[in-house]
């Protein structure tokens, strides 16, 4: 009956060691497949890169734990890698969105002030007393005509960043035009 008493509770042991030892392969992998998905979206590269470098950390002391056979912490950072992995992929979504429709607004606030220009330069051209260099705010003029057409082509092709800097550009160069025109044609108010 002694030896009984001694043998059961290191039958239990061994079973409880034995039953913990394998590693949640499945785990694992579900943790490397959602990584690698999410380290392959663009939108999450681009406009969530801290929450996969999170994935990315998860994944390794994932890892890490399952080579040490501690299985329990192994599963634990799977599931982390998992949930932000996902999370990373969501933000990345959002994020693209967000930047998507600020570059919108931002070109479709632009088509106004480019007409409205053109006509004011057009104007000064026509006023005698106004003295200004034509030929280089037509060219900037100009400019800002093919970098606006260029950011349009960006926001076709998902370039949402590269269309709001372009945009930024255009009205950068709108805005030096106006100001020239806007001290010369002071200019030409004063002298009368």
């Amino acid at each position: 009956m002694k030896r009984i008493c001694m043998v059961l509770p290191i039958i239990i042991v061994l079973g409880f060691v034995f039953s913990c030892s394998a590693p949640p392969k499945e785990e694992m992998e579900k943790a490397h497949d959602a990584v690698i998905r999410a380290e392959n979206d663009a939108d999450a590269v681009m406009y969530a890169p801290t929450i996969l470098v999170r994935a990315r950390d998860a994944l390794t002391r994932m890892q890490n734990e399952a080579d040490a056979k501690r299985y329990d912490a192994a599963k634990t950072y799977a599931a982390e890698a998992v949930m932000q992995a996902e999370r990373a992929i969501n933000e990345g979504q959002a994020g693209a969105a967000r930047t998507k429709t600020e570059a919108e607004n931002l070109l479709s606030s632009l088509s106004g002030p480019l007409a409205e220009t053109s006509s004011a330069l057009d104007a000064a051209w026509n006023v005698d007393k106004v003295l200004l260099d034509f030929a280089a705010l037509s060219t900037n003029l100009e400019t800002a005509r093919k970098t606006y057409n260029e950011a349009l082509q960006s926001l076709q092709k998902n370039n949402y960043r590269d269309a709001i800097s372009q945009g930024q550009t255009v009205r950068s160069l709108l805005a030096d035009i106006n100001s020239a025109l806007t001290v010369k044609v002071q200019e030409v108010v004063r002298k009368k």
